[in-house]
C-alpha cells in the first residue's frame, strides 16, 4: 500500500505550520552545527597531535562519505518508518560524536568522532523535507524552505564562534566538545516532547500532487532513479557544496596566508559568510513566490558570488575588504537556496520525497567528501588563491546544473507559476 494513501489528512493552521517549521529548523540548524564539530578545532589538532591539513581534510571526507551513503539509504527508511524516530536517533548520534571527540587521544579518536557525526547527519534532509512537505500548508511551504535553509546557515555560523570561543574561555577544546554533546541532548529532548507536531504520519501529500509530471505511485520504489532531473539536482549539490567546503574548512587559513589576517579574525569571516547566507535565504523565501523561472534566481545569485570569490583569489583587494568579500559572497549562495529546494520539490514524485531528497542531498555529502582533501592538498602546497578560484568555478558549474534541471522539469510538466 502506498504510504501516501494511508495517512490521515490534517488541515494545518498557521500556528501548526509555524510549530513544525520552528522545530524542523532547530533540528536542521543543529545538524549543520555538527558539520563543523571538528574543522574549527583544526589548529588545536595540529598543535596537539601534529596533523597535516591533508590528514584533517580526510576527517571531513570520512564524515561526508558516511553521511552521503547514509543519506541516500535513509531516504528509503524515512519513507518506510517515518521521519520522527529517524530524527531522534540522528540527534543521539551527534551527542555520541561530540563525546568521542572530547575523549580523543589521537587521530583514531578524531576519526571515530567524524564517523559518528556523519552517521547522525545522514537522515536530516530526507527527514526534514518529508515533514515539511507533509505538515506545512502550500502557501507557507516556500517560507518553510527559507527558514530551513536559514537555520542551517545559522548552525554553520554559530559553530566556529562557539568552538573557538569556548575553547579559549575554558582553556580546553575538549570542554567545547562536551558542551556540544549537551546541546544535542537538549534538542533531542525538545523534539521528543513535541513529537506530535513533527509526526509526518499525520500529514498528507495533497499539495504535492500534479507537480512531478509522470510521477508514478505504483512503480518500483527505485523508479525515481530513472528521472534525469534527480541526477541533475544531485550534480547541482555536488558543485555548490565543493565551493562551500573550501569556505568552511580552508577560507580562514587561506585568508590568513594571503592577506596576513589573524586567525581570530578569519574565523569571523566564515561566520559572516553563513550569516550573509542566512540573510540571502530570508530574501529567497519571498523570491520563490514571485519568480516562475527559479533558475534565473539561482544563476544570477551564484554568478555574483563567484565573481566576488574570483576577486579574492586575485589578491588585489585590501586585507579587510578581502575578508568582507568572502562573507558577502554567502548572500548570493543563500539567495539561491529556497529556489533550489522548490525546484527539487517540482522534480520529485509524490510520496517519494524522502527517497528523492535523500538521493539529491547526498550530492552535498559527495561534494564535501571529494573537495575537502583536494583543497587541503592545495593548502599544503601553498596555493591559497586556488582555493577561492576553484570555489568560483564550482559555483559556475552549479548554475549550469540548475538551468538543466529547470529545463527538464518544464519539459515534463509545462510552465509552472510560482
Amino acid at each position: 500500500m502506498n504510504p501516501a494513501s494511508s495517512t490521515v489528512a490534517v488541515a494545518p493552521t498557521a500556528r501548526a505550520d509555524f510549530a513544525v517549521i520552528g522545530l524542523i529548523g532547530l533540528a536542521h540548524g543543529t545538524s549543520h552545527f555538527f558539520h563543523l564539530l571538528l574543522p574549527p578545532l583544526f589548529p588545536a589538532f595540529i598543535r596537539e597531535f601534529g596533523l597535516s591539513y591533508s590528514e584533517l581534510g580526510l576527517l571531513v571526507t570520512v564524515f561526508f562519505v558516511i553521511s552521503g551513503t547514509g543519506q541516500a539509504l535513509s531516504g528509503f527508511l524515512v519513507d518506510r518508518v517515518g521521519a520522527r524516530p529517524v530524527l531522534l536517533a540522528a540527534l543521539t548520534c551527534f551527542a555520541a560524536a561530540a563525546l568521542a571527540a572530547a575523549g580523543a587521544r589521537g587521530y583514531g579518536g578524531l576519526m571515530a568522532a567524524a564517523a559518528l557525526a556523519g552517521l547522525g547527519n545522514a537522515p536530516f534532509h530526507p527527514s526534514d523535507f518529508t515533514v515539511l512537505n507533509k505538515r506545512v500548508s502550500a502557501p507557507r511551504l516556500g517560507h518553510a524552505f527559507s527558514v530551513h535553509g536559514i537555520s542551517g546557515n545559522l548552525g554553520w555560523a554559530a559553530a566556529p564562534v562557539y568552538f573557538v570561543g569556548m575553547s579559549e574561555l575554558s582553556g580546553s577544546w575538549r570542554t567545547a566538545c562536551v558542551g556540544a554533546a549537551l546541546l544535542a541532548l537538549g534538542v533531542l529532548m525538545l523534539l521528543a516532547l513535541n513529537g506530535r507536531a513533527i509526526d509526518d504520519r499525520r500529514g498528507e501529500w495533497a499539495h504535492e500532487r500534479g507537480e512531478a509530471g509522470g510521477a508514478v505511485h505504483d512503480e518500483h520504489p527505485m523508479a525515481f532513479l530513472r528521472l534525469p532531473s534527480v541526477w541533475l539536482c544531485f550534480s547541482f549539490f555536488f558543485w555548490t557544496t565543493a565551493a562551500l567546503s573550501a569556505i568552511q574548512s580552508f577560507a580562514g587559513p587561506a585568508l590568513a596566508r594571503m592577506y596576513t589576517l589573524p586567525l581570530s579574525a578569519t574565523a569571523f569571516v566564515v561566520t559572516g559568510y553563513m550569516l550573509c547566507g542566512a540573510a540571502g535565504m530570508f530574501v529567497g523565501g519571498f523570491v520563490t513566490t514571485r519568480v516562475a523561472q527559479l533558475e534565473r534566481t539561482i544563476g544570477l545569485a551564484m554568478a555574483a558570488s563567484a565573481a566576488l570569490l574570483l576577486l579574492v583569489a586575485s589578491g588585489v583587494l585590501p586585507p579587510l575588504l578581502a575578508g568582507a568579500a568572502v562573507a558577502v559572497a554567502g548572500f548570493g549562495a543563500g539567495l539561491a537556496g529556497p529556489s533550489r529546494d522548490m525546484l527539487i520539490k517540482r522534480a520529485a514524485p509524490p510520496g517519494a520525497t524522502g527517497r528523492v531528497y535523500g538521493t539529491v542531498y547526498s550530492g552535498l555529502d559527495v561534494g564535501f567528501a571529494t573537495a575537502a582533501p583536494v583543497f587541503g592538498w592545495l593548502m599544503d602546497h601553498g596555493w591559497e588563491n586556488a582555493v577561492f578560484a576553484a570555489s568560483a568555478a564550482a559555483l559556475a558549474m552549479g548554475v549550469v546544473s540548475a538551468v538543466l534541471v529547470a529545463w527538464r522539469v518544464r519539459a515534463a510538466i509545462g510552465p509552472v507559476i510560482a
